[in-house]
């Protein structure tokens, strides 16, 4: 039997530039910046006092308060994403086969700030009064966990836990298992809501953060010679894959379709890249193949770009040893020089981006580009947005532990 073409068909996003995906892509289509000061946790003590934060998020809207209660903020953002994609595009989940329909969501840690909160509780009060909620709050697979039960979907479900790839790796897990045929729907993306002491202070001994705090808005700057390290951020984004047998047999109509993807390892250091660029190279170059794509087919890359002054030359270096002189005609641009560093949601909200891009033919830019960098030399759409006929996007995640994912999305032609 021939594999089944999967396809998006509805997306739903919590992210520090609005919590719907018109608001989010107008945000980055206008270059502005999701990234301010901190309020999530106190940074008095911290080097960083900026992140990219979900503002004025509601939990309440997406499910009762007592489930809530039950959630860490990551689990809740998730929820929020599942419910907003679903609506957008119109499943009525009701009328569906429920073992038919599935969830596949990547996190890079869980509840850092539920393990804080608790970790404190334990040192003032014991350990008899740690929350009875706290083991199943904070592990990474809670958030699938969640969406699956309060939506009622009972097929295939995972969870991806490979640091920034992770929702990258999650949706291209996912597009597998409805090309075998394991599943009909599946909503899949990512979600991580980190911000807090315990998870920035070690990020801060890594010396991996930017401190430019007196410009929170300018502090992300991917490629640009001035950067400094990582904006923390957070947020959640989820998108409904389908076969197209099962979208079209319903009615709804495909965003974009789901072509390619790819994974690989560096297996080098646990938390630089490689600085030959390979395993970034290797994971880009499977999922084109799988895509059954030429270099000169593909119209835009999604990059990984986190502004740390390492990963964005190595990304360059990668990009020019797979495509040689065509890399510098492919544009490039980096989300998160507007919503900061999301961690294991990156993927998901950069993949939403993606398909925005193919529907609207613009590509946002890639904010903060004052300095040139001689190793980061590629266009990378400085600071306006462009308009350009796109068809092809590879989006590109790459995690500490050297663990690489990446996307190839195409406009969908029936």
């Amino acid at each position: 039997m021939e594999p089944h073409r999967v396809v998006i068909t509805g997306m739903g996003i919590m992210s520090p530039l609005g919590q719907t995906v018109q608001e989010y892509w107008q945000g980055l289509l206008a270059g502005k910046s999701g990234i301010g000061p901190m309020t999530l946790c106190d940074p008095s003590e911290l080097p960083t006092k900026i992140a990219g934060e979900v503002k004025n998020f509601d939990p309440g809207k997406y499910m009762d308060s007592k489930e809530a209660r039950r959630m860490a903020r990551f689990s809740q953002l998730a929820v929020a994403a599942a419910v907003k994609a679903v609506e957008d595009a119109k499943l009525n989940i009701a009328k569906e086969d429920p073992e038919r329909l599935g969830v596949v969501l990547g996190n890079g840690n869980g509840g850092f700030p539920t393990t804080e909160e608790n970790a404190r509780v334990m040192v003032a009060k014991g350990p008899m009064r740690v929350s009875p909620f706290f083991i199943p709050m904070i592990l990474p697979n809670m958030a699938a966990a969640n969406v699956s039960r309060l939506l009622g979907l009972k097929g295939y479900n995972a969870t991806a836990i490979t640091a920034c790839a992770a929702s990258t790796q999650a949706i291209g897990d996912a597009m597998e298992v409805i090309k075998r045929g394991d599943a009909d729907v599946i909503v899949s993306g990512g979600t991580e809501a980190g911000i807090s002491v315990l998870g920035l202070s070690g990020f801060c001994v890594m010396r991996a953060l930017s401190t430019r705090n007196e410009e929170p808005t300018k502090a992300s700057r991917p490629f640009d010679a001035g950067r400094d390290g990582f904006v923390p951020g957070e947020g959640a984004a989820c998108l409904i894959l389908e076969s197209l047998e099962h979208a079209m047999d319903r009615g709804a109509i495909p965003l974009c379709e789901i072509v390619g993807s790819g994974v690989s390892a560096d297996a080098f250091h646990p938390v630089q890249p490689d600085e030959t660029g390979d395993g970034a190279r290797r994971a880009m170059k499977m999922a084109l193949e799988k895509a059954h794509l030429s270099f000169t087919e593909l119209d835009y890359i999604n990059a990984h770009g986190t502004s740390t002054p390492i990963n964005d030359q190595v990304e360059t270096l990668a990009i020019k040893r797979l495509f040689g002189e065509q890399a510098y005609k492919i544009p490039i641009s980096s989300s998160k020089s507007m919503i900061g560093h999301c961690l294991g949601a990156s993927g998901a909200m950069e993949a939403v981006a993606c398909v925005m891009t193919i529907r609207d033919g613009i590509m946002h830019p890639t904010i903060n580009q004052e300095q040139k960098d001689p190793q980061c030399d590629l266009d990378y759409i400085p600071n306006v947005a462009r308009k350009k006929n796109v068809r092809t996007v590879l989006s590109n995640s790459f995690g500490f532990g050297g663990q690489n994912a990446c996307l190839v999305l195409k406009r969908f032609d029936d």
